[in-house]
């Protein structure tokens, strides 16, 4: 649900809209039908059943659904801006919020009576544009944790306990180090904390790879991060300066890419954004554990023949544990041929009367408390637990949860980070390199 979205078409957009290029009509609209865009193949069935209340209650009005995968869905959300077949609804994502806003391709919904106060912490105010404006409406949220193949933990001579009170640091990786080490098994039996083990040979890696993290982390390195007190920009929403050069950060990246070069973490080679991602690795039984967010959950409840449970991120330097509270909302594309009815069809995605129906269908956590509280009672009813999920939302004294970095030219920071932190990762660049990335970075963001 929350993959890397596609930023090559991000110029072509800026150029097109700016010489005034974008012409035409939003696609399948009409005075009685608002279109609307999801990603999700999950969440279908949910939203079509909101569609068939909003409907009910609003006759004459129909919604008409388009689900498309993740890189199909903004690769032609992007050109759609262009060519004016956008359609009049869609699901925002906040990597791309910065730039929808400054491009100046999203709707005011100001008059909708959106509060903060009517979702979860955070949520309804990481969709305000730097002119004060509302652009989003709260959909949803998630959070990060631990999977674990719960064998390979017994077998260890670990315990659910164990994993949920592990810390770290980034001189020695403090516990959870130490429990990534001794998950880890190379190809003659060898663990990573034992005498003769074999990092250039390993069966199985203690923690799977989600790849390099972009310019976010989220599945990978943001959590760790977060924990040692660092934040990505010098204000929660619209920084002007990235703090890639920090000290803290970089201390924390040496650390966390140093796992693969331990052994411990699978490599940069292992990943694959299309077919071989972390869950992938747990699933295959190459790995023993990952990082992923709530949006996974169902995908990991599902392997065959394997017994997945979930544990809290650790406890970092600051005492605190962290983890990314990402939200996505929708909005409605300035262009839009129906903007009364997509007015109507977003003020309903945001109530209580659908974000309950989607959050029964137990694939997300809604973003108003009673979709939460839908949606755990769903997922309890499966046998999943998703405690390490809910809890840091409930606990702010024992948990930072912070948002994906809120800035103008977000894509344009995510094309610099993307090969830097690759080449930390993959080609053993030295962390300092970050430097120079991030005063590139800065400097677009001064524009």
């Amino acid at each position: 649900m929350r993959r890397r979205t596609l930023t090559a078409l991000a110029g072509a957009l800026t150029l097109s809209l700016v010489t005034g290029c974008a012409q035409g009509d939003s696609t399948g609209t009409s005075s009685n039908t608002v279109a609307y865009w999801l990603w999700d193949a999950n969440q279908l069935p949910a939203y079509q059943a909101c569609a068939k209340g909003f409907e009910q209650e609003n006759p004459g009005l129909k919604v008409k659904i388009t689900q498309l995968g993740w890189s199909d869905y903004w690769t032609k959300l992007t050109a759609g801006f262009i060519a004016g077949t956008q359609p009049d609804v869609f699901t925002d994502h906040i990597q791309n919020f910065g730039q929808f806003v400054d491009l100046k391709v999203l709707e005011p919904l100001d008059d909708l009576g959106i509060k903060d106060s009517d979702y979860q912490p955070g949520l309804a105010a990481n969709w305000i544009g730097k002119d004060g404006h509302r652009y989003g409406a709260p959909k949803d949220w998630d959070t990060v944790a631990l999977f674990y193949n719960e064998t390979m933990v017994k077998d260890a001579g670990l315990t659910a306990d164990r994993l949920n009170t592990l810390s770290w640091n980034p001189k020695d990786g403090g516990t959870f180090e130490k429990a990534i080490a001794h998950l880890t098994i190379d190809r003659k039996g060898k663990r990573g904390d034992e005498p003769g083990f074999d990092k250039n040979n390993v069966k199985v890696y203690g923690l799977a790879t989600n790849g390099g993290g972009f310019g976010d982390g989220q599945t990978q390195w943001s959590n760790f991060a977060a924990s040692a007190g660092w934040s990505y920009l010098d204000k929660p929403r619209w920084g002007t300066r990235y703090q890639y050069d920090s000290e803290t950060f970089q201390s924390v990246i040496q650390w966390y890419f140093g796992l693969a070069k331990k052994g411990y973490m699978a490599p940069l080679s292992d990943y694959n954004i299309q077919s071989n991602q972390a869950n992938t690795q747990v699933a295959a039984g190459k790995a023993a554990a990952a990082f992923d967010g709530a949006w996974m959950i169902s995908t990991y409840a599902g392997f065959q023949g394997k017994d997945i449970k979930t544990a809290l991120t650790p406890v970092g330097p600051t005492g605190r544990r962290a983890t990314m509270m990402n939200g996505l909302a929708d909005s409605i594309t300035k262009a839009s041929r129906n903007k009364e009815g997509a007015r109507k069809w977003v003020a309903y995605l945001a109530s209580d009367a659908c974000q309950t129906v989607v959050g029964r269908h137990g694939v997300v956590f809604p973003a108003t408390e009673a979709g939460t509280e839908a949606a755990v009672a769903a997922y309890e009813k499966k046998g999943v637990d998703v405690s390490a999920f809910t809890e840091p939302v409930a606990d702010k004294k024992h948990f930072r949860t912070f948002s994906y970095p809120i800035a103008s030219y977000s894509a344009d920071m995510t094309a610099l980070m993307a090969p830097a932190m690759e080449d930390i990762y993959g080609n053993g660049k030295p962390v300092s390199s970050l430097n120079q990335t991030n005063d590139q970075i800065n400097l677009i963001l001064s524009q």
